[in-house]
């Protein structure tokens, strides 16, 4: 009876009936008090959305498996002070951390949304020694800005460690050895994977894969540890979106990300699936309990596959920066042939046959040999290498360099939604916004259920005054997922672009609700509070950012245009000089740091931070038409006059540059020229605002006796 409600439940929890699962192991712990039930009932409440269910059931276990799931119980209830004390040792357990990796990485979670980043980096590279297939340890030290270079944390010692594990995971199996004897890495691996192998009577490979990939990962685990949200994609009205039939509906909980997946997967409890073979098995062991039948049977474990715009960093899209042309980079982004879509790539880890055939083959022969296992392990940490060294470039806004890099992938890699929103990213942040419409929309018709990125996306679409595509990506990503925080990211942007920044501002504050990790959406309320005016409002947001990702340059960008309008120049220069240390090439920030100083009256350190900014991006005309205007400022009106006559060359639409041309010529007493400078002004529909200043610049004008003595003839 045991046996057969533990598999049943583990059954359901593959199949992703949850509650069904509930409710047979209740029973099962009913019956059989255990502690192994006990975690299978914690992993069932976690799998079902209810961490306080699981925290109150494990509060108090020593084991640690036990205390593994108590700490991710925790750490969804943002009980961080009980999750660090569950997992690292004291007088009742002086054991390690539980769960090897996973545990660390949990760990250095904890620290880091507790603010102790030094010590969730330790926590990170822990992770990462234990198993260097950790890759969300990786980012998560990638966004912290204290990644190692990829080619040292995938190179040699990675691949003798994980050489040592699976040799020495297949001898152990092969031998019938403990499991107790196997390293930390090796039982994660047999616990996650030992139940879900055997193939069951009915199932074809597709769907054994499926249910493989799906057994472990738990609900609700991406709303809230995904910290790196930058996440959407557009439908274009130029490009077919059809599809062959309609995307499922996704609720809440269904897309889960890999974090929490392999947190999840650590301890998904020694099970072994109910099958035809129960009879059998029931016949050789039936004087012995479920938990020592199970160790006693040996099994290949498989692997599985683990102005106001002036907030947003805005330029106009004629204005952007060209970086190298995108047509390198298309042949890699074309959609790939039916043929190509199918084939798999080969599995470094498919160390296993079918617990059908395992009785009757020599454990040696049904293993990959050793030159099989060193070159699939070679493949594995070259492709992570070249992975990690594009987004660790990225992350330290070396955008170019990550781009270059990505170039190195093949077809098939380059081609996945990941890679193509990385790519994506990168032209963003080079404001190359044309490339990042290209990239972005091909992940997004390839992939249109994935929203990594889509909030990315948006922004582009924003910059690019796409109202009506940006209008249709908000309606398509809310129709996949409207509990998603990137889905109302989209719709508030799509309002923003309208200028109702009041609906803009609560669709962004939805999207908080939904994950109040999700940095990007604080980011964004605080442009919505700073568009409506409401600075003490924008400021709040913008340090909430700032306490979820201290790295979130544009949170600080956000504080130092607060602070400019407030007139607070000292503060705004002292926070543009934080977000130019995280991005130490965006010639925008440049620009309103040399502002904030020439506003401190540090007119030289100005003058130098501007010349500094046309060298970053040469496209970019902020620099040269702020340099003017210092240069106005301090009444050097020739050496302004130049700059704007050559700016006006770049930028002849530009209605500003006119604006400020045709008050220079006033200055100059070149009348004649500043009237049509300021008519060319009016003609090219500037903001009422600035229309409003033109033409009281053009009443003030001294009309020339010449002129007046004409006039009066």
């Amino acid at each position: 009876m045991e046996n057969l409600l533990a598999n049943c439940v583990e059954k359901n929890l593959s199949q992703f009936m949850f509650t069904n699962a509930i409710f047979f192991c209740e029973r099962l712990l009913a019956e059989f008090p255990s502690e192994v039930n006990l975690q299978l009932l914690a992993r069932c409440y976690l799998s079902n959305s209810q961490a306080y269910s699981a925290y109150y059931i494990l509060k108090g276990s020593k084991t640690p498996q036990s205390r593994y799931l108590f700490a991710f119980s925790c750490f969804k209830l943002d009980l961080f002070g009980e999750a660090e004390a569950a997992l690292l040792p004291s007088e009742d357990y002086v054991d390690e951390v539980p769960g090897g990796a996973a545990g660390h990485y949990l760990l250095g979670l904890v620290y880091r949304y507790a603010g102790r980043k030094n010590s969730s980096i330790e926590q990170f590279r822990m992770a990462l020694s234990f198993d260097p297939l950790c890759w969300e340890a990786y980012r998560e030290l990638c966004s912290l800005g204290a990644a190692e270079e990829a080619s040292t944390v995938f190179g040699n010692n990675a691949f003798q460690r994980l050489q040592e594990t699976f040799v020495t995971q297949r001898i152990n199996f092969s031998e019938g050895a403990n499991i107790d004897q196997l390293t930390d890495f090796d039982k994660a691996s047999r616990d996650t994977s030992l139940w879900r192998t055997e193939h069951v009577p009915g199932e074809n490979q597709q769907d054994l894969k499926i249910r493989q990939l799906g057994a472990d990962i738990p609900p609700d685990t991406d709303r809230q540890l995904n910290t790196n949200g930058w996440d959407l994609n557009t439908p274009s009205p130029v490009i077919s979106q059809v599809l062959d039939a309609p995307p499922p509906l996704l609720h809440k909980n269904m897309l889960r990300s890999a974090v929490e997946g392999s947190l999840m997967s650590v301890h998904g409890g020694r099970r072994i699936k109910f099958s035809e073979e129960m009879s059998a098995e029931a016949t050789e062991g039936s004087g012995r309990r479920r938990s020592a039948r199970i160790a006693a049977k040996k099994k290949i474990p498989m692997s599985q596959s683990y102005g106001k715009d002036s907030y947003r960093l805005h330029l106009s899209p004629s204005e952007s920066n060209c970086v190298p042309s995108l047509s390198s980079m298309v042949e890699k982004c074309r959609i790939q042939s039916s043929k190509e879509a199918t084939t798999s790539g080969q599995s470094i880890s498919d160390i296993g046959s079918s617990v059908d055939d395992e009785e009757n083959k020599n454990p040696s022969e049904s293993s990959p040999d050793s030159s099989s296992l060193i070159s699939g392990i070679s493949e594995v940490l070259n492709l992570l290498k070249i992975l990690g060294n594009g987004h660790r470039h990225l992350l330290m806004y070396n955008c170019q360099e990550a781009l270059l890099v990505y170039q190195k992938l093949s077809l098939k890699q380059y081609n996945t939604h990941w890679v193509l929103s990385q790519v994506g990213k990168a032209y963003f942040e080079l404001q190359d916004y044309f490339n990042a419409d290209s990239t972005f929309t091909l992940a997004h018709q390839k992939y249109p259920y994935a929203l990594e990125g889509m909030d990315t996306y948006s922004t582009v679409l924003y910059h690019l005054k796409e109202e009506m595509r940006l209008g249709y990506l908000a309606q398509e990503l809310i129709s996949v997922d409207r509990l998603s925080p990137e889905s109302w990211c989209a719709v508030g942007n799509c309002y923003s672009l309208r200028k109702d920044h009041d609906s803009a501002l609560k669709m962004l504050q939805r999207a908080i609700q939904l994950n109040e990790r999700f940095t990007y959406a604080h980011t964004l309320c605080g442009h919505e509070f700073a568009a409506l005016e409401d600075f003490e409002g924008a400021e709040r947001c913008y340090r909430r950012a700032l306490s979820i990702d201290t790295r979130h340059y544009n949170a600080w960008y956000g504080l130092g245009m607060t602070y400019l309008h407030l007139e607070k120049f000292e503060f705004a220069e002292h926070q543009f000089q934080l977000a130019l240390k995280i991005n130490p090439r965006s010639s925008v920030i440049m620009c309103y740091y040399g502002i904030a100083l020439h506003e401190s009256k540090k007119n030289d350190e100005a003058l130098n931070m501007m010349e500094m900014a046309k060298l970053t991006d040469t496209k970019n005309p902020l620099p040269k038409y702020y340099k003017a205007n210092i240069l106005a400022s301090l009444g050097d009106y020739h050496k302004a006059q130049k700059v704007l006559e050559e700016l006006k060359e770049c930028a002849p639409q530009e209605s500003s540059v006119h604006a400020l041309l045709g008050n220079i010529y006033k200055q100059l007493k070149l009348y004649d020229k500043a009237v049509l400078h300021f008519g060319t002004a009016l003609d090219l529909n500037p903001s009422p605002s600035d229309a409003v200043k033109i033409k009281a610049y053009m009443e003030r004008l001294v009309i020339p006796d010449e002129l007046a003595t004409d006039e009066n003839l």
